[in-house]
């Protein structure tokens, strides 16, 4: 059996779902996705989910800590980074504000991709993201010895997006909305461990 890894750039699924204006659809099974991409003579041995949280919106905060817990369940690793504040200025009206940018989740996806394909944890490695940013570490992954695949899948509406990390397959509505956590996720002795946010429910 051939090992799998599957990376998930978080945000960058997350926002291309958010586009879609579905909200059940977010709340995703990474682990069920990524099987479904498997070929036959393969395993997945793990699923690596890298985000941050917006920490300053109460709401969105919640339900992605929920989420979290919710694909900790299922077995996926969750890494997760941080967003810095960046002061702003309009240049006409001088109007200030403080930004949010994401920090270190792309760092995080490439170190990561390229430590596991250089101490040969994976035969193949699925990349979920259409960051263009990931290239030089997709390109390196492969170039590891024994050969790895690198595998791009793009999310839904971002192949276009993606022709940087040369995507194989771009994830559907179709294909996610088949792969979607329960409405009540169990832990491995049957108790409740999280449910799903009202706002995700069909």
């Amino acid at each position: 059996m051939k090992n799998v890894i599957a990376y998930v750039d978080g945000f960058n699924l997350y926002h291309a779902i958010n586009d879609l204006r579905l909200p059940p659809l977010k709340w995703l099974n990474l682990w069920s996705l990524s099987e479904s991409i498997l070929r036959p003579g393969e395993r997945l041995t793990a699923v690596k989910y890298f985000s941050a949280f917006a920490t300053w919106l109460p709401g969105p905060y919640a339900r992605h800590r929920r989420y979290v817990q919710a694909l900790e369940q299922v077995g996926v690793q969750a890494v997760i980074g941080k967003f810095k504040e960046k002061p702003r200025r309009c240049a006409k009206c001088g109007a200030r504000w403080v930004a949010h940018e994401e920090k270190e989740t792309d760092v995080h996806i490439a170190i990561t991709l390229v430590s596991d394909a250089l101490t040969n944890k994976f035969d193949r490695a699925i990349v979920i993201s259409a960051d263009s940013d990931l290239a030089p570490a997709v390109r390196l992954a492969g170039l590891s010895s024994p050969p790895k695949e690198i595998f791009v899948a793009a999310p839904p509406g971002r192949f276009s997006n993606a022709r940087d990390l040369n995507p194989r397959l771009e994830i559907t509505k179709g294909r996610v909305a088949k792969h979607l956590l329960s409405a009540v996720v169990r832990d491995k002795s049957g108790a409740v461990a999280v449910q799903r946010p009202a706002e995700y429910d069909p």
